[in-house]
């Protein structure tokens, strides 16, 4: 064992399951940190696969933080790792993960954890760039490229940081000192358990730079999608009870939470080639296509097409998929079902704003393709997919049955796309 992995075997040896507060994380991220994920040694991993044995019953909760945190560590070393395991989901509380259903309260749980990922992702850039930090040190960007992330991750969190109520007032011609002075009005205000929680749910398997603005860019879409399956199922809830207004309401608040993340994309299109193909070789097995959060949205828009559910993109998320074929509602049939409860104008109201959500869910479809188009070529995906080919499979599928993907918006959406890769190039 080197010097940091002794310290984290020793430390580990000397908790020996007392109180879960106790538990070394800062030595043992350290270490993870270190060397990567995909190279912790196995004789590490071997300990830290017998604290998790050795775990009490829990009936109160007491271990819940730190059993996930091992199963997140421990996913490689179990063979089961994949894409909610790389961007470590369970331990995030995404919105709607506490089983409440209303908008607001998931709207409030979106906007602070997208606020401290991207702010977390900006303090990182800042640090390297200043030279403050030591971890992932390989294949650093340029000032150039610092400041384009710094400039799209304001973007992206100015929205959220005005909702709750925090200063957004920045000079955008200055992105890097405003980045520096949003994360310390951010970081001002975390909590304890806030701070803890973006420790442990960055685990990079690699050394490379740039990992880290991928996984907090990725955790950051799974928090919208998230907040837009809450609003998506209230929007069917409304329709079960015959309230129209209330239904439309949710779909366009779907759709303005997905426009208000497209700066995201901006973000992940200034990862540098070279960096992302470094450090996919070591994320086989993990894949967006396993995504719990954006399947279930799309689910909850339409039952997908049986062959659909009979690939891989559903018998990825099981239990997204036991709940199609258990018949849980989907906007496509609750707004049928509604034809003689709503007024024709209601009806037709509640349809045009589905039609805006799902030009906008285009607009994000085309431009993951491109985005993937210029960072993978023709190489497969990691998720055993076509990579590439398989977004060209995919980007089309109607969202809806009686709508035509290329509908209202199409020119101006596929511009809007091209603009997003060009601004971020």
């Amino acid at each position: 064992m080197d010097g940091s992995e002794q310290t984290s075997a020793t430390e580990l040896a000397e908790w020996c399951g007392r109180e879960p507060e106790t538990f070394p994380y800062d030595e043992v991220v350290a270490h993870f940190h270190r060397v990567g994920k995909h190279f912790v040694s196995r004789d590490l991993l071997a300990e830290l696969d017998r604290v998790r044995r050795a775990l009490p019953d829990d009936a109160d909760g007491r271990y819940r933080e730190l059993a996930r945190f091992l199963q997140t560590a421990l996913d490689k070393f179990d063979g089961r790792y994949d894409n909610p395991s790389y961007l470590a989901l369970e331990q995030l509380q995404l919105p709607g993960d506490d089983g409440c259903p209303d908008r607001n309260h998931a709207q409030r749980q979106h906007d602070r954890l997208l606020v401290l990922l991207i702010a977390d992702m900006l303090r990182f850039e800042l640090a390297a760039a200043h030279g403050c930090i030591d971890l992932l040190p390989e294949m650093r960007p340029d000032p150039r490229i610092t400041a384009k992330r710094c400039r799209h991750g304001l973007r992206a969190i100015r929205p959220a940081l005005e909702r709750l109520g925090l200063s957004a007032d920045y000079d955008e011609t200055d992105p890097m000192t405003a980045a520096g002075g949003v994360c310390r009005t951010v970081f001002g205000d975390t909590t304890a358990a806030e701070s803890r929680t973006l420790k442990l749910t960055m685990l990079p398997v690699s050394l490379v730079h740039d990992e880290y603005m991928f996984i907090r860019a990725l955790q950051s879409y799974e928090t919208t999608f998230a907040l837009i399956g809450v609003q998506l199922r209230a929007a069917v809830a409304a329709l079960e009870r015959g309230e129209g207004a209330a239904a439309k309401a949710a779909i366009e608040a779907a759709a303005q939470v997905l426009g208000e993340a497209s700066p995201i994309w901006s973000l992940v299109a200034t990862m540098q080639t070279e960096s992302f193909l470094t450090f996919r070789e070591y994320t086989d097995g993990a894949s967006a296509i396993q995504s719990r959060s954006y399947k279930s949205a799309e689910a909850t828009c339409r039952r997908p097409d049986q062959e659909r559910l009979d690939s891989p993109a559903y018998h990825s998320v099981p239990e997204v998929r036991e709940r199609v074929l258990a018949g849980q509602p989907n906007l496509d049939e609750v707004l049928n079902a509604a034809a003689g409860i709503l007024a024709p104008d209601m009806r037709a109201a509640v349809s045009s704003a589905m039609e805006r959500f799902e030009a906008a869910v285009f607009k994000w479809r085309k431009t993951h393709h491109r985005i993937a188009v210029r960072m993978l070529g023709d190489r497969r995906g990691t998720g055993y997919t076509t990579g590439v080919g398989y977004l060209e499979q995919v980007r089309t599928i109607p969202l809806f049955k009686a709508r035509c993907p290329f509908g209202h918006g199409a020119a101006d959406e596929s511009r809007a796309t091209h603009e997003v890769v060009a601004a971020a190039a």
